[in-house]
């Protein structure tokens, strides 16, 4: 909304004119997040508290979690609204990749919320079935894909380390569903520890920030030798409001946590950061960024495989960061060590943008 109001301005105030930019709008974007994370965290959590939306803690978890039982939850709806508003304020709202990606977050965020619902009103931590759940995110996955095939959207797949585009034709659909809830649920179980998931989500979006400005960028695109999506530099504010908005929720988030940010935040997260790495075509680079988001989805997978084929454990318990715990790490130790892993996929994940 500012950017309407104020960019057409400029011939009367010439300082105006910066409103063009993506990076001042993104710098913007950021600021502003942070101050709503900060200015709503501490109403937000006092209206948890007299709703009694506590989390439930599982049993068979690291011991010391139990006394975070009753920790206020559902706090991912401080995110999205420290996303979502600096968004409309920011970005040019006649661009379509950014209501695609707005939609796509929340609406994972609205399927999250149901299950936190549902848990907290069952005093249980169980929400919707696994079934349900997957299901909804695969309808609105699949939403995403028709949407941008039917705008013209290059169904191509980009391929780190190479030059030509891979071109999925009807198969792009199901990439796209692949993609998004495989990070929405990667985010999901990565979501174990105070401050984990949104640290480590706070990486990968800075990182997809940089992804999405180069692509919106013919010149940077060209430079580089990757895919130019005209418009895709747009995204870019979202990904900086969800920078702002990590800072602040970790405010409140980091150990000991004051909120849980619940499945509403987690799937949200997932569903956004997913959007970006589609519209901005790095959606393979997702794996090697997101490394931390993979481990813990992997572990789980493995743990899972492995019990049920040979009826032996390879964690300790999963997803991996519970095996770390249980070997004797400290909590924060745990967090801050697959922080430190998360930004060094990070840049590895920056650094392919050369190797082509």
């Amino acid at each position: 909304m500012l950017y309407h109001l104020l960019f057409p301005l400029r011939d009367l105030w010439g300082a105006l004119n910066v409103f063009q930019y993506i990076t001042f709008r993104s710098a913007g974007a950021t600021v502003t997040a942070l101050l709503l994370s900060i200015l709503f965290g501490p109403p937000v959590i006092r209206g948890l508290r007299q709703l009694s939306i506590g989390q439930s803690i599982r049993e068979e978890g690291p011991q010391s979690h139990q006394r975070k039982a009753g920790t206020p939850t559902m706090g991912g709806l401080l995110i999205l609204l420290a996303v979502v508003v600096p968004t409309l304020l920011w970005a040019d709202l006649t661009n379509r990749y950014v209501w695609v990606v707005v939609a796509a977050t929340v609406l994972f965020g609205a399927v999250g919320f149901a299950d936190d619902y549902l848990k907290v009103r069952r005093r249980h931590n169980q929400g919707l079935t696994a079934r349900l759940k997957m299901a909804l995110l695969l309808v609105i996955a699949t939403g995403v894909g028709i949407y941008l095939t039917s705008i013209g959207f290059d169904p191509s797949l980009s391929l780190p380390f190479f030059k030509p585009l891979l071109d999925l034709g009807a198969l792009y659909v199901v990439f796209v569903v692949i993609v998004l809830t495989g990070a929405s649920n990667a985010v999901n179980l990565t979501d174990g520890l105070d401050g984990l998931a949104i640290g480590t989500a706070l990486v990968a979006a800075a990182t997809y920030a940089i992804f999405a400005y180069i692509a919106g960028n013919s010149i940077a695109a060209r430079y580089l030798q990757v895919a130019y999506v005209p418009g895709s530099g747009e995204v870019a504010i979202i990904c900086a409001a969800m920078v702002g908005a990590s800072l602040g929720f970790l405010w409140f988030n980091s150990h000991p946590a004051e909120v849980f940010m619940g499945d509403v935040g987690s799937l949200a997260i997932g569903g956004l950061i997913g959007t970006v790495a589609v519209i901005c075509k790095q959606e393979l680079l997702l794996v090697i960024v997101g490394g931390v988001f993979v481990a813990e989805a992997a572990s789980v997978i493995l743990q899972v495989a492995s019990f049920k084929l040979r009826g032996k454990r390879v964690f300790r318990m999963a997803p991996i960061h519970h095996h770390f715990e249980l070997l004797g790490w400290a909590e924060s130790k745990v967090i801050v060590r697959f922080w430190i892993l998360s930004i060094l996929c990070a840049l590895i994940g920056l650094a392919t943008l050369k190797l082509r």
